[in-house]
């Protein structure tokens, strides 16, 4: 039975600077632009609300003080919990 890889294309508009920082990145990484930002994508869908979020940002200043603080004693107390 063959399978079939099914894929979609999108395109992306970039600044100039993000451009070339991307260019810069996928060559240290010996990676495509393709590779690159599939992982990417992939690996943003998969991550809860409040990362997304903070990633997006689309939190005050505030707000991502608030969030990193939350986040910190999430780790923490998760940390806590493997000992």
């Amino acid at each position: 039975m063959k399978t079939i890889d099914r894929r979609a294309i999108l395109r992306i508009q970039l600044d100039a600077a993000a451009k070339e920082d991307l260019d810069d990145l996928c060559e240290k990484r010996g990676m495509t632009q393709i590779a690159v930002m599939s992982r990417l994508v992939g690996w943003f869908v998969k991550q809860d609300d409040v990362i997304q979020t903070a990633v997006m940002a689309s939190l005050s200043e505030d707000s991502l003080a608030r969030l990193a603080k939350q986040l910190l004693k999430r780790l923490e107390s998760q940390g806590k919990g493997s000992k």
